[in-house]
């Protein structure tokens, strides 16, 4: 096995269910991991700093049509110093995450970049979005390290029933991705598994996608039913396809983040909170030991945490910073593994602002 695995392979491995052949390929993301990316867990502090979303995203509690959750914005000081915790605990980046927000302007988000990069010797990513050029390009000017854009699905039909476009215009993120990269940043993805309606097919043709963007951070999670969403109520129903349909299940987590690992060795690849929230005991670890290497501890003040509700009964969501610092830290030394120092980056990029697009356009409020 290696990064040469075809789809076909790709395939036949998301269909393996011999317990001895799954510990093989275990085995060789585990080896993989460690001779790409060594035995360092890289730690990114998360800051959920916005629930506000304008998209009605299937699958997602943020949703616009979510009138039941209650809706909230950090202030710049309360990032910052989340920040400032992030640094404390000897994390190298801290990620600021929202729903796709446009009250936060390109502007305040800037400063808040460029602020923490001037106090603080963090990597910065961000996570909010689908944003026009000019945003993006304003962030990485800031000093924006990294972006985070999962694209959930490269099956683009089911993409599309998942995630209603706004108004008219249809946007493709991964187009955006490409931009991304233009801009200089760092460029993450990823996906779910187990989306109603998904294909093994189309979850192999996801971890050869993420070959060919050559991404920098990839993060897989189970697709996890909330209540109030058309895929969590059983308002919109797909059918199996051919007779298959993709379980939502920990072990198909872990034969997606193997194989990632596989396909992409020196990529940054989370053990993910959805997967921790499947298996609260011990589900961060087996991902680690499955090709996974960073952990991402939540820093959102806990009065917002519980309503930064993607799905419902996310694990961590009553820890003090403190305190998921401490669990993480000894998680990771049970498994023979230590906390890693830095940024823990892939590679470095030069600011270099591309020509401007109309390729893909972002309608926004």
């Amino acid at each position: 096995m290696s990064a040469t695995l075809d789809k076909d392979e790709l395939l036949g491995w998301l269909r393996e269910t011999s317990p001895a052949r799954l510990a093989e390929l275990w085995r060789r993301a585990d080896e993989t991991r460690r001779s790409h990316v060594g035995d360092a867990v890289h730690l990114r502090g998360l800051v959920e700093i916005s629930n506000h979303c304008i998209r009605q995203c299937g699958y997602c509690g943020l949703r616009a049509g979510n009138q039941s959750l209650g809706r909230y914005r950090m202030d710049a000081d309360e990032i910052f110093f989340a920040a400032l915790q992030a640094v404390k605990f000897g994390y190298g980046t801290v990620v600021l995450q929202a729903g796709e927000d446009f009250g936060i302007s390109a502007e305040w988000m800037a400063e808040i970049v460029r602020r923490i990069k001037r106090e603080t010797p963090l990597a910065v990513t961000l996570s909010l979005g689908e944003r026009p050029d000019e945003d993006l390009a304003a962030w990485r000017e800031a000093g924006a390290d990294r972006y985070l854009l999962r694209f959930e699905t490269s099956d683009r039909n089911l993409f599309e029933e998942i995630h209603p476009p706004l108004g008219n215009r249809k946007c493709d993120r991964i187009a955006i991705l490409r931009r991304l990269r233009e801009f200089g940043f760092e460029v993450g993805s990823g996906i779910m598994v187990g989306i109603p309606g998904q294909t093994y097919a189309s979850v192999a043709n996801d971890i050869a996608l993420f070959r060919e963007l050559d991404l920098d951070m990839i993060g897989i999670g189970p697709f996890i039913p909330h209540p109030a969403t058309p895929l969590g109520s059983g308002f919109k129903i797909f059918p199996s396809v051919n007779g298959e349909r993709v379980p939502n299940s920990e072990l198909m987590v872990y034969k997606a983040v193997a194989l990632t690992r596989l396909v992409r060795p020196d990529a940054n690849i989370p053990a993910t909170t959805a997967l921790a929230t499947i298996n609260k005991k011990n589900g961060r670890e087996l991902g680690l030991q499955r090709g996974a290497n960073v952990f991402m501890p939540n820093l959102t003040p806990l009065k917002y945490r519980r309503l930064y509700e993607i799905y419902p009964a996310k694990a961590c969501i009553e820890e003090t910073g403190n305190a998921c610092n401490a669990c993480l830290s000894t998680r990771i030394q049970m498994i023979g593994r230590h906390v890693g120092r830095g940024p823990g980056g892939r590679r470095d990029h030069a600011f270099t602002p591309p020509a401007p697009t109309t390729a893909c356009e972002v309608c926004h409020a």
